[in-house]
């Protein structure tokens, strides 16, 4: 009776032991892989030998392939894939390449995980997926730019510092002063007025007739004496 409980309480150790590295290769796809033959992957050739392929550990994507080295201690490259479906999953990983044209190593088309209806499908620069296209007669995924150099990039501005943009700004022109208000002029003084005429001319010239007569009169009465 104590052996078998001793075997139970093994057993039970034991799948506890292996359910985290189950959970691990679940999570990430791990994938260990021989390949005899040098194979390209985008923007890289590899060459023959033992490859290790997961899944970023990334929630919101999971399309991001990383490929290691057999001891996980080298990260040779990581690939934004793209997903493909299969109709039919099978119980074992599969692998399957590109033909590519004489002399060129064979591209890693598609990546499927054990039991999985989605996998990873590899895009190609756009040169090399055309080399591809014209020998296997089908399409294949491409990025957009034609080789890594030819991504494009941002263009960048400068800003020159606040202090150099105060010395060539000229300075503010100021208000013309408001004008002075007009003192106000003097009022114009009235024009004299002409005093009205009291007598008439015309007794003095009578007058003035009258005393011409008298006077004649005298002397003519004193040459007659």
């Amino acid at each position: 009776m104590k052996h078998l409980v001793l075997l139970a309480a093994s057993a039970g150790l034991l799948a506890v032991a292996l359910a985290p590295g189950v959970r691990a290769d679940e999570w990430d796809k791990k994938t260990t892989i021989t390949v005899n033959q040098p194979f390209q992957v985008p923007h890289m050739v590899l060459p023959a030998g033992t490859y290790v392929m997961k899944l970023l550990d990334s929630p919101s994507d999971r399309h991001i392939v990383q490929i290691f080295n057999k001891d996980e201690n080298h990260l040779f490259t990581t690939i934004l894939a793209i997903p493909n479906y299969r109709l039919e999953p099978t119980g074992k990983t599969v692998i399957t390449f590109w033909e590519t044209p004489p002399g060129q190593p064979k591209a890693l088309r598609a990546w499927f995980y054990p039991g999985d209806e989605y996998g990873q499908e590899f895009a190609y620069p756009k040169s090399t997926a055309t080399q591809i296209a014209s020998i296997s007669h089908a399409t294949v995924p491409t990025t957009e730019a034609q080789q890594p150099a030819e991504l494009p990039k941002a263009p960048v501005t400068t800003t020159p510092p606040p202090a150099e943009v105060a010395q060539n700004t000229p300075p503010p022109v100021p208000a013309p002063p408001a004008p002075a208000e007009a003192a106000p002029q003097p009022a114009p003084e009235p024009a004299p007025q002409e005093l009205p005429k009291t007598a008439s001319p015309y007794p003095l010239i009578a007058f003035a007739g009258l005393a011409s007569l008298g006077i004649f009169a005298l002397l003519r009465a004193a040459r007659s004496l």
